[in-house]
């Protein structure tokens, strides 16, 4: 049991597996001698050598392409996108080939392979280096998307997505990287599949989240329970498949729900939620559900950042909306 950053902890989840299983290579811009832009795999290579930890070309379709390739010939591929907002060239390959591979071959060949990006705003960097990206991947049949929220799910994440036989799209919350640290023990375990996590308990109101914005959710209900309204946070963990059955549960109890994104408003996971609470949960509700998401904007510059991406000040005006105390 050691006290890891949530970089730390996916570099322990790395090494693990590829200590686990020789077939698990790791790939992508400066992975290899400079151990990654935010350093999540130093080391690997002093490890595990060239032939399992290797540089590629600032080439995103062909990191994705190679790592398709590698998986359907069994082996385990966990490719860096240095930037969430560098990932697009590397749609083609995810959407008509890794997403594909099962269901093109009748299952002959499956696509074990695990693309990784630093996600999101929160470090004041330039454009391109700050996207939300994650609908545009839940979207896609065939692929699984994760977003881990806290060193010891980015640990217990990434192992399940590397165990996976289909591909997965992993995004880490970039201003969560070094936010904190928390006891993680390298055992091996992984997080159940599809599963969100009930962070905190609560009886009058649901606060649903994932990755960056899930410490914003739990201060708020911090806060909240100082004005006597119990919030129970929901972390979704993995944003394709959503794990329905759990929010539907606590929805269901509480009557209010609020969701909270990083990723522009609309066409967010966001929506998917709320659309899925609807269908099922409407006779339950005391009031509208409420989304707090980043604008319709292009991410601004680091100025205005912070005025366009969800805050705790948002998520606590929208929770008392819910509550009838605006």
């Amino acid at each position: 049991m050691a006290a890891v950053t949530m970089v730390q902890a996916i570099n322990m989840a790395l090494a693990r597996a590829m200590a686990e299983d020789p077939q698990v290579v790791v790939l992508g811009e400066d992975v290899g001698r400079d151990g990654g832009v935010f350093r999540a795999t130093e080391g690997l290579l002093d490890r595990f050598g060239a032939d399992r930890v290797f540089d590629t070309p600032l080439a995103e379709a062909a990191i994705a392409g190679v790592a398709v390739g590698l998986a359907a010939q069994g082996f385990r591929p966990v490719a860096e996108i240095q930037f969430s907002g560098f990932i697009y060239p590397a749609l083609d390959q995810m959407i008509s080939h890794a997403a594909r591979m099962r269901n093109r071959t009748r299952g002959r060949l499956t696509c074990p392979m695990v693309l990784r990006a630093p996600n999101g705003g929160g470090i004041r960097a330039a454009e391109l280096h700050s996207e939300s990206p994650e609908a545009l991947f839940a979207h896609v049949p065939g692929l699984r998307v994760a977003l881990p929220s806290s060193p010891e799910r980015a640990y217990r994440l990434l192992l399940a997505a590397i165990r996976d036989p289909d591909p997965v799209v992993f995004l880490e919350p970039t201003r969560l990287y070094r936010a904190g640290s928390e006891d993680v023990a390298d055992d091996g375990k992984a997080a159940p599949l599809d599963r969100a996590f009930v962070l905190r308990p609560g009886e009058d109101l649901t606060l649903v989240a994932w990755g960056g914005v899930v410490p914003m959710a739990l201060a708020a209900a911090e806060r909240l329970a100082e004005e006597g309204i119990s919030a129970e946070v929901v972390d979704m963990a993995w944003l394709k498949p959503l794990d329905t059955a759990t929010l539907i549960e606590s929805v269901a109890r509480t009557g209010r729900c609020v969701i909270a994104q990083e990723a522009a408003r609309s066409g967010g996971v966001g929506a998917e939620i709320a659309a899925r609470l609807a269908e099922r949960v409407l006779d339950r509700l005391a009031a509208p559900i409420e989304r707090v998401a980043a604008y319709d904007a292009v991410l601004p510059y680091p100025r205005l950042e912070a005025h366009c991406l969800p805050s705790e000040t948002r998520l606590l005006a929208a929770a008392r909306r819910a509550m009838g105390r605006a």
